[in-house]
């Protein structure tokens, strides 16, 4: 039987991921790196969404729950679909709840969504004058609407700070050394903790294409990754 290709092999971590010898880490240096490696790279769904003009606090916080265990580019043509048919709460809470279901066909738990998306529709009108919440604990007594969901509709529908942590921006985090959790619940509160506020919106739109493109979950692109020097690789055993 042939020998495989080294070529197919997993490369090793490059040395030096204990942090010996990185640079010290500049959460500052970090951002212009990360700005010049997602150039020209897909955006994150909700930052797509507001610029194409969707941008609106509602209209952030339907997309948002659409987004959940959906991937992006899933994401941008259900939003788009449905908001073309409704785009404020009353436009949403005067659709029926199975109209709104088969608009969020080729999303992940379309029916439960549309149950949510209508309920928190009626009650952004009956209850709060047609206004969205600004507030995490607000947003979050809608049914559906987690920590992660609040905060991408305070970050990009309100531009209040806030940090939404998915497993992009989780796993990079960790892998950086940056903090050290075991779920993006807890990564939400080390960020808070330690990122200048400066970023907490930012640091979403850029690491989910960089954690798309570069930093994936398996074999990262560490050869060519512009953050090498000072990411100290944590859990990296095999990368590209």
């Amino acid at each position: 039987m042939p020998r495989p290709s080294p070529a197919t092999k997993p490369a090793p971590a490059p040395a030096a991921a204990s942090g010996a010898d990185k640079e010290p880490f500049d959460i500052d240096e970090v951002f212009r790196r990360l700005r010049r490696a997602v150039a020209g790279r897909p955006k994150a769904a909700m930052f797509e969404l507001r610029d194409r003009g969707h941008a609106s606090p509602f209209e952030q916080l339907v997309a948002s729950l659409i987004s959940a265990r959906t991937r992006d580019e899933t994401t941008l043509v259900v939003a788009g679909r449905l908001f073309a048919a409704a785009r404020t709460p009353e436009a949403m809470a005067a659709l029926p709840e199975a109209e709104i279901a088969r608009l969020l066909d080729g999303a992940t738990f379309p029916e439960p969504k549309a149950r949510d998306i209508r309920e928190l529709s009626r009650r952004i009108v009956g209850e709060h004058g047609g206004a969205v919440p600004d507030t995490p604990d607000g947003l979050m007594r809608f049914r559906g609407v987690g920590p992660k969901i609040a905060a991408l509709t305070l970050a990009v529908g309100f531009d209040i700070p806030a940090v939404a942590v998915d497993i992009h921006v989780h796993r990079v985090t960790n892998r950086w050394g940056y903090v050290a959790t075991t779920s993006p619940e807890r990564t939400m509160s080390a960020l808070i903790d330690r990122l200048p506020r400066r970023y907490w919106v930012e640091i979403n739109e850029r690491l989910v294409p960089f954690g798309k493109w570069m930093c994936t979950g398996e074999r990262p692109h560490c050869s060519t990754c512009p953050l090498l020097s000072m990411c100290r690789q944590v859990g990296v055993t095999a990368c590209r």
